[in-house]
């Protein structure tokens, strides 16, 4: 039997938040693919950045216009900020991979807030995973690079110095903390954060409606202002989140580069 849902406010299933119909499908390989809005969204925003880029650095010029001003203060943000504290001057050369990976991030869960979008993108798991890839595959190919195969992966996991006796299981720590853990969290942070202030914004606009609209009693109709001023505080801070995850995402990746480089044992 199947009961009804009891009046009042409902909050929707988590999945309702999350789940986009596809707008078309294709296959590749055997592999079916589903093209959706937030598919579109992140191209979108793909073309919008590089079309910014290109735009303002094309024909750099001496006095600056507007739109190379801006996009200036921000590459000089992330290199007085980001690269320069953690890898030295010698991050100069990344500066391309860490300035798109900030200014990805930061478009993809900025979108939250975004009229007629409002989805922060990175809430789905697939594109924080993929962009922990690209910073796991950056750090290990520098480090390889630079002190080889060998040195590199025993200087990641064998930690001088330690006795003998717990060496084994200090390399298992640390090749697991490095090399499995490391992309996992890089990951599930920044899904996790953009997916929580997702959920909550929806609940409180969700009431606010209900009150205003739905509500059966006087009291709620006049206290939908509660929900409603506390979801413009939470969009505030929803921008903030959005600035703060996509610097934790560039710097702990420049980190990581960092640590391939100047290798600390």
């Amino acid at each position: 039997m199947i009961l009804a849902k009891a009046p009042g406010f409902h909050v929707p299933p988590v999945t309702e938040l999350f789940a986009f119909a596809p707008i078309f499908t294709f296959k590749v390989g055997g592999m079916t693919f589903h093209v959706t809005f937030v598919t579109f969204v992140m191209y979108a925003l793909t073309l919008l950045i590089g079309g910014l880029f290109v735009a303002a650095f094309r024909r750099p010029a001496i006095i600056p216009g507007t739109l190379q001003n801006l996009m200036e203060a921000g590459v000089d943000a992330i290199r007085e900020n980001i690269v320069l504290p953690t890898i030295g001057p010698e991050g100069d050369r990344y500066m391309p991979l860490l300035t798109a990976m900030f200014f990805f991030v930061f478009a993809l869960n900025f979108m939250e807030v975004v009229p007629l979008i409002q989805f922060p993108v990175s809430s789905h798991m697939a594109i924080p995973f993929f962009l922990a890839v690209i910073s796991y595959v950056m750090f290990i190919a520098i480090g390889i690079r630079r002190q080889g195969p060998i040195a590199y992966f025993k200087d990641a996991i064998v930690i001088p110095g330690v006795p003998k006796a717990i060496l084994p299981l200090l390399i298992v720590i640390e090749l697991v903390s490095k090399f499995v853990f490391r992309p996992i969290t890089l990951a599930v942070r920044l899904f996790a954060n953009m997916m929580a202030g997702h959920v909550m914004l929806t609940i409180f606009f969700l009431a606010s409606a209900y009150f205003l609209y739905r509500a059966d009693s006087l009291f709620l109709h006049v206290a939908f202002i509660g929900p409603l001023a506390l979801s413009v505080i939470l969009i505030g801070f929803e921008m903030f989140i959005a600035l703060i995850q996509a610097f934790i995402f560039t710097i702990l990746t420049a980190v990581y580069i960092d640590e391939s480089l100047h290798p600390a044992h």
